[in-house]
C-alpha cells in the first residue's frame, strides 16, 4: 500500500472537496485506512466492507467520543470551551444528539424517534409532499428557467419538516438561515470568528423554538414536534429536556431532515441533465425506474459524505493498527463507489440490482431514521419533474457548479437550469 506522503490526499482541501471521487478511488486502492494529513489520530476508511464493519460494530467503534482531552490539539480545546461558554451564556448548550449516543442510551432515545417517524405518520405526510412538489414547480414552470436549489430543492424538504416542527411557513427562510449556521458550524472548515458567528445564529434559533416547546408541554397536539417534546423515554422516565431538544432540532430534524434531502434533489437534477439517456429512460417509465433512480442519486453523490466514529480499544482494520482513542472518519461516499461491491459504480444504472444497498443512509443501529421521509420527498420531487418538464439543460454562463466547503456533507451552492415545460399540463 502507498504511504501517506506518496498519496498526499487531503480531504480538508477545498478543491479536493469540489470533486473528491478520484481521491476516494486512490484511497480505496492504495490506502483504505489512511491517516488524514495534519492529524495523528484521524483514520479515513473508504472501502465498502470496512465501512460496513465500522458501522455494524458499535462495541469496537462507538459513536460517543471517549475522553479526547489528551489527544485534542490545544487550539481545538480552547475553541470548544469558547463555544460551550457562548451557548451556556446566551442559550442552551446542545446535548449529544441521537447520532452521537451509544446503547442503551441510544436505543432508548431511538424508540421515541421511531414513534415520531413511524410508517403511518409518514403516510399521513405523503400527500403534503406530493402537493408541495407540484406547487413549487408550477410557480416557475411558465418561466422556462429557475435556480433549482433555491426555488425547489431547498423549500420542498424544508417546508415539510418545518411544518411538522411547528414553524410558520412565513418563517421558513429565517429558519433556513439558522440551519445554514449549523451546517457551517459542523463543517470543520471555519476560522474561529466565523465559527462563533454561527453559534450566535444557532442561539437565535433556540430562542425561536423554546416558546414552541413550552406551548406544546402545556397543550400537546398531534404534530411530530409534540411527540418529541412530550414522549416519556423508557428507561429515562422523562421526556427530552430543553438542551436535548435544541440539539435535535438542528441536527436530526432540520439539517438531517431537510439539508441532506435538498442536496440530493440538487444532485439528482444535475445528474439528469448530464445523463440524458437516464432522463429519457426514467421519463419512459417512471413507475418502473423512479425508486432505483432515487437510490442511485443518493449512492452516487452521497449528501452525507462522512461521519465520525471512535475507537474504544486498540484494534486493527484492513491490516492497519489503530490505537484506542482514535477517530474514524467513515467515508460513506467512497464506499458507495467501491468497485469491489458495485459494478460500474460511477454510472447511474436504473436496472441496478439491490440499489438500496448503498451507505447513503448509513447502516447498523444508526441507520438514518428519516430515510423513509427522504425517499418520499425525492420520489415526489423527481416525479413532478418528469410530469412537468419535457426536457431541461444548464443555463448557459450561469453555473460554476461550486460546492460549499465541508468535511462531512456535500452541498451544491446553486444550479441554474432552463427547461421546456410539458405541453397540456
Amino acid at each position: 500500500m502507498a504511504t501517506k506522503a506518496e498519496l498526499n490526499v487531503n480531504l480538508f482541501d477545498v478543491q479536493t472537496q469540489q470533486c473528491p471521487y478520484d481521491a476516494y478511488k486512490a484511497l480505496r486502492d492504495e490506502a483504505p485506512v489512511y491517516i488524514q494529513p495534519g492529524t495523528d489520530n484521524m483514520f479515513i476508511v473508504t472501502r465498502y466492507d470496512d465501512v460496513r464493519e465500522v458501522l455494524t460494530n458499535p462495541a469496537r467503534f462507538p459513536s460517543a467520543a471517549p475522553d479526547m482531552s489528551q489527544r485534542a490539539a490545544p487550539a481545538d480545546m480552547e475553541r470548544g470551551r469558547k463555544v460551550t461558554a457562548r451557548f451556556e451564556e446566551k442559550g442552551w448548550l446542545p446535548e449529544p444528539t441521537l447520532a452521537g449516543r451509544d446503547d442503551p442510551n441510544h436505543k432508548q432515545m431511538r424508540a421515541m424517534f421511531n414513534e415520531a417517524f413511524k410508517p403511518s405518520r409518514i403516510k399521513q405526510i405523503d400527500p403534503l409532499v406530493e402537493n408541495l412538489a407540484y406547487e413549487l414547480i408550477d410557480e416557475f414552470a411558465d418561466e422556462g428557467q429557475c435556480e433549482w436549489v433555491k426555488q425547489f430543492a431547498i423549500p420542498l424538504p424544508l417546508f415539510i419538516i418545518g411544518e411538522q416542527m411547528g414553524a410558520k411557513r412565513e418563517d421558513m427562510w429565517k429558519i433556513k438561515r439558522w440551519t445554514d449556521a449549523f451546517f457551517q458550524r459542523i463543517s470543520m472548515m471555519l476560522p474561529e470568528d466565523r465559527h462563533m458567528e454561527m453559534v450566535d445564529r444557532e442561539i437565535e434559533a433556540q430562542h425561536y423554538f423554546q416558546p414552541i416547546f413550552e406551548r406544546l408541554r402545556a397543550n400537546p397536539d398531534d404534530s411530530l414536534i409534540s411527540v418529541l417534546v412530550n414522549t416519556v423515554i423508557e428507561g429515562w422516565d422523562r421526556p427530552l429536556n430543553d438542551n436535548e431538544l435544541h440539539a435535535e432540532m438542528m441536527a436530526d430534524t432540520f439539517v438531517g431532515g431537510s439539508e441532506t434531502t435538498t442536496n440530493a434533489l440538487a444532485a439528482g437534477m444535475k445528474l439528469l441533465i448530464e445523463n440524458k439517456d437516464v432522463w429519457h429512460k426514467l421519463k419512459s417509465d417512471p413507475d418502473k425506474y423512479m425508486k432505483t433512480f432515487v437510490e442511485e442519486v443518493v449512492r452516487l453523490e452521497s449528501p452525507v459524505q462522512s461521519l465520525m466514529r471512535f475507537v474504544r480499544e486498540d484494534t486493527e482494520l484492513a491490516g492497519v493498527a489503530i490505537p484506542a482513542g482514535s477517530i474514524i472518519n467513515v467515508r460513506y461516499a467512497a464506499a458507495n463507489r467501491d468497485e469491489r461491491f458495485f459494478e460500474c459504480p460511477e454510472k447511474i444504472d436504473l436496472e441496478r440490482k439491490k440499489a438500496g444497498a448503498h451507505m447513503g443512509f448509513g447502516s447498523g443501529t444508526h441507520h438514518c431514521l428519516g430515510a423513509p421521509l427522504a425517499r418520499r420527498e425525492l420520489i415526489w420531487g423527481f416525479t413532478a419533474v418528469v410530469d412537468r418538464f419535457e426536457d431541461m439543460w444548464f443555463a448557459e454562463g450561469k453555473n460554476d457548479f461550486e460546492y460549499h466547503p465541508h468535511f462531512l456533507l456535500r452541498s451544491l451552492k446553486e444550479l441554474h437550469i432552463e427547461f421546456e415545460p410539458r405541453s397540456g399540463r
